[in-house]
């Protein structure tokens, strides 16, 4: 069996147009599975990569009580809200510099 060039390429776009398809459907599975009460949650790889620190460091926010985290069938978990106010309250604002110093 022959197909011919056009043939192949309008096939190819279609599994391709139906495989961008089936991506963006798993993307919004995986984004539904990690929210509870419509709210997404993270967990703590998540986490390290979006605060850019340390293992350590989340765990010694978890014991402190700095940041709330849900444990979910032994993983833990935290809600991007409870992330966007740790960030809140742990910035600081630089103070301004006076001039002549």
């Amino acid at each position: 069996m022959n197909i011919d060039r056009m043939e192949f390429l309008a096939w190819m776009e279609r599994i391709i147009d139906r495989l961008d398809m089936l991506s963006d459907h798993i993307d919004n599975l995986q984004k539904k599975r990690n929210s509870i009460d419509g709210e997404e949650l993270l967990d703590n790889q998540d986490l390290l990569q979006m605060l850019k620190i340390s293992n350590r460091s989340l765990q010694r926010y978890r014991s402190i009580g700095k940041l709330p985290y849900y444990t979910i069938s032994g993983k833990l978990y935290y809600k991007l809200s409870d992330v966007h106010q740790f960030i809140r309250e742990s910035f600081t604002a630089p103070l301004p510099k006076i001039k002549g110093q």
